[in-house]
């Protein structure tokens, strides 16, 4: 996969979109151990019912960019999009199981070692990442598993819970790599109605060959699946694809983990989870790797931006 076009400079709204979104994924965890179904039943319920919200204003007004990625010269991107939809769902299809089979701190911990795989993949597309980030997002992923208690199960099956945490952060990595591709020429609304479909798709799929139960909730467990599509869904997952305009998927990626405290300040007001003492260093440690990685990273490219090539001044409206 080729690296992404140059961007353009990060503006407020780009810094407030990313705020928005760290909140809104904040109240996934929460919202998911309060709602009483199969979490992957949610996860295809959050999708499906993003689409169902963004359709209609995505044929509305863009519907000559889908036919440019259809039957037009998009067609690429629109592969890049289709690709992204498989790679999210192949990430909620690993990382849901996992906490079933291995420990749910084990499960966590390695899932967020997401910033490393993004690493590895910005590496092998061209663009080696400098010391300074790679030090920050070691500090965050180091901070993320003090803050979970992580503990390496023996057994085969936590063994396997371990290997499937791990598949789920690589799926959400390519998924991040191929949303911050296609979001160089392609809208906000359109991207992710099409990622959220096929993501959607796959899950439905998986759902009736594993037996998921999809209906029957009480109507507690359906206003926190649409309170996790208005926030998790469409205010976060949609803010971060929309801040990948502007910034890199790595920084992104390590921007993610900010849900960890997020999730632990949210449980602690609304369902009285007390964090531990170590989780608090954790979070400690990991909001200073972020810091790193942020102020590290905006230092780098500031020193190469004499280097870089014009970026393309057509401006895209979401």
């Amino acid at each position: 996969m080729p690296p992404p076009s140059p961007r353009p400079t990060v503006d407020p709204l780009t810094t407030g979109a990313v705020g928005l979104a760290v909140v809104a994924v904040s109240s996934s965890a929460p919202l998911i151990a309060y709602a009483a179904a199969p979490a992957l039943a949610i996860a295809f319920w959050r999708n499906l019912l993003a689409v169902a919200v963004l359709s209609p204003f995505a044929l509305a007004r863009r519907r000559a960019e889908f036919r440019r990625l259809i039957v037009g010269a998009g067609r690429r991107e629109g592969l890049f999009c289709v690709l992204s939809g498989v790679a999210l769902a192949g990430h909620f299809a690993t990382w849901v199981p996992s906490a079933q089979l291995t420990s749910v701190a084990t499960s966590t911990a390695l899932v967020a070692t997401q910033p490393v795989w993004q690493g590895l993949i910005a590496r092998a597309q061209g663009r080696p990442l400098p010391r300074v980030v790679w030090i920050g997002i070691a500090v965050a992923v180091g901070g993320a598993a003090v803050a979970t208690g992580v503990d390496v199960g023996v057994s085969g099956r936590a063994v396997l819970g371990d290997v499937l945490a791990l598949t789920g952060a690589v799926f959400a990595a390519v998924y991040t790599a191929f949303g911050e591709r296609a979001r160089t020429s392609i809208s906000t609304t359109t991207y992710t109605t099409i990622c959220y479909g096929i993501c959607a798709l796959i899950l439905l799929a998986l759902c009736l060959v594993g037996g998921v139960r999809l209906t029957g909730f009480d109507g507690r467990t359906w206003l926190a699946i649409l309170a996790l599509v208005a926030g998790a869904q469409l205010l976060g997952h949609s803010m971060f694809n929309y801040a990948l305009r502007k910034i890199p998927a790595t920084t992104v990626s390590v921007l993610i983990l900010l849900e960890a405290p997020g999730a632990a300040l949210l449980g602690w007001a609304w369902l009285g989870q007390v964090p531990r003492p170590y989780a608090l260093l954790g979070m400690a440690l990991l909001l200073a790797g972020v810091a790193v990685v942020v102020l590290g990273g905006g230092r780098a490219a500031r020193r190469v931006a004499p280097t870089a090539l014009p970026t393309d001044p057509t401006p895209l409206n979401d």
